[in-house]
């Protein structure tokens, strides 16, 4: 084996790894979700994205079965951050805070699952699912941009 070839089934490896620990935080991310659906300090058009994230996730039919063992889930995963990165963007960030009951940073950790989710994903499935959420958005940064308070404090 070459090194380079090496190094990719190493990298490979890691990614797999992370990707497995974060698709035990998606029950987690839905109950998110399903809470910011109840908020009224949330947007229609963000309510929008997030109930139909809720029913892409749920629904039996996907860009890629989650009868597939592992990459099944990486879809879900990947539109779960995503669309939570894309609220990040566009409402007070204490707003997801609220409703985000876990012990790790809910920014830091969508951020993560989007970017190595999207290891995984084939190109033309990243820029569908990516699609669906920038389409809604109309305007504002990318969806994995997502900054601190001015004063720098959370």
């Amino acid at each position: 084996m070459s090194a380079p070839r090496d190094e990719r089934v190493r990298k490979r490896g890691e990614m797999r790894a992370r990707m497995a620990e974060y698709l035990l935080f998606i029950p987690n991310l839905l109950r998110l979700v399903v809470s910011l659906l109840r908020d009224d300090r949330v947007s229609k058009m963000d309510k929008a994205i997030l109930a139909g994230t809720i029913i892409y996730v749920v629904s039996p039919i996907d860009v890629i079965p989650d009868f597939i063992p592992f990459i099944g889930q990486v879809d879900d995963a990947f539109l779960l951050a995503i669309s939570i990165l894309r609220l990040l963007n566009r409402a007070d960030r204490s707003v997801v805070l609220d409703h985000w009951h876990g012990a790790i940073d809910i920014k830091e950790l969508v951020t993560n699952i989007a970017l190595v989710s999207e290891y995984f994903l084939p190109k033309k499935i990243k820029s569908v699912l990516r699609g669906r959420i920038e389409r809604g958005a109309g305007e504002g940064p990318p969806y994995i941009v997502v900054t601190d308070s001015p004063s720098g404090s959370d």
